[in-house]
């Protein structure tokens, strides 16, 4: 197995535009299937969140500070508060928590 990292970069390059390139040039009409548009539609908020999720239990020193906050963003985002009130609930949750339970 070689260890040239030029044949890394031009493999990942090289999927990464087939990745890109291939739903360009393989489908030139319209999307007109409710269920894949709708698929389509999604993925970015799924894999958002897919990366997020782990991070916000992780980041803390107790996982448990880490949910709570989750909870609390979840439902200060639901009631229809901004994204500035959000942040700032959340992390002093995670601050007093974690002074209590530390």
């Amino acid at each position: 197995m070689p260890n040239n990292v030029y044949i890394y970069i031009f493999g990942m390059a090289l999927v990464t535009y087939l990745i890109r390139a291939l739903p360009l040039t393989l489908i030139r009409s319209e999307i007109k299937n409710r269920f894949i548009r709708s698929f389509l539609y999604y993925v970015p908020y799924v894999t958002l969140a897919v990366m997020t999720f782990p991070a916000i239990i992780e980041a803390t020193q107790t996982p448990i500070a880490g949910l709570a906050a989750l909870v609390v963003a979840v439902v200060m985002a639901w009631l229809g508060q901004g994204l500035f009130p959000v942040a700032i609930m959340s992390s002093v949750t995670v601050f007093v928590l974690e002074l209590f339970l530390m």
